[in-house]
């Protein structure tokens, strides 16, 4: 019996929610896939993809981002050559589609809200878009972090791992994007 820091790497890898040999994992498909392998370019999507679609859609609209995140994924596939560093195709997807979000609203893109009498204000859509909408208000790093956690129901320490963020800096986004959140949505009608 070692001792209480002494994880096992399965421990380790649920506590955070991503694996410790993950990038190791990541850079192996990725050269897989640069040679060809389609499996392994499908792993690499099953992996990423929700981390992917949390940060689209803390920065388009909800019937936009599934979408491009398989644009996203689709430039990942012939542009994968250009990945100098196998283990850094975390950060690279996730970049690809902070810049697609902003090429998607330079296109012009235009969307139609559904029509009053669909959406009543007391559907729990209503009320799921009107948070999303505040997320979407709020300062990137807090809007990133919320949508990852609210809405793609990863964990602090798994954003952190993926995103390349410290935990301390997670945690103190997720604390202070709430915070904004709640006084967003009605400081007290928040907590009801």
């Amino acid at each position: 019996m070692g001792c209480a820091f002494d994880l096992s790497l399965w421990q380790r890898s649920f506590v955070t929610g991503w694996p410790e040999n993950a990038t190791a994992e990541d850079a192996a498909l990725v050269k897989a896939a640069q040679a060809g392998d389609r499996p392994a370019f499908e792993a690499l999507y099953r992996r990423h993809a929700r981390m992917v679609h949390g940060l689209l859609l803390a920065r388009v609209a909800a019937a936009d981002a599934d979408d491009l995140v398989q644009e996203v994924f689709l430039q990942a596939w012939r542009r994968l050559d250009s990945l100098r560093d196998p283990a850094a195709f975390a950060g690279w997807v996730l970049t690809l589609a902070r810049r697609r979000a902003v090429d998607h609203y330079r296109r012009g893109v235009q969307t139609a809200e559904l029509p009053e009498e669909i959406l009543s204000e007391d559907s729990p859509r209503a009320e799921a878009a009107a948070a999303l909408a505040a997320i979407r208000a709020l300062p990137e790093a807090y809007r990133e972090t919320l949508i990852l956690r609210l809405v793609e129901g990863m964990t602090g320490p798994e954003i952190a791992a993926r995103t390349n963020l410290t935990p301390a800096s997670v945690r103190v986004n997720l604390h202070r994007g709430m915070k904004l959140l709640r006084e967003a949505l009605g400081g007290s009608k928040a907590r009801e």
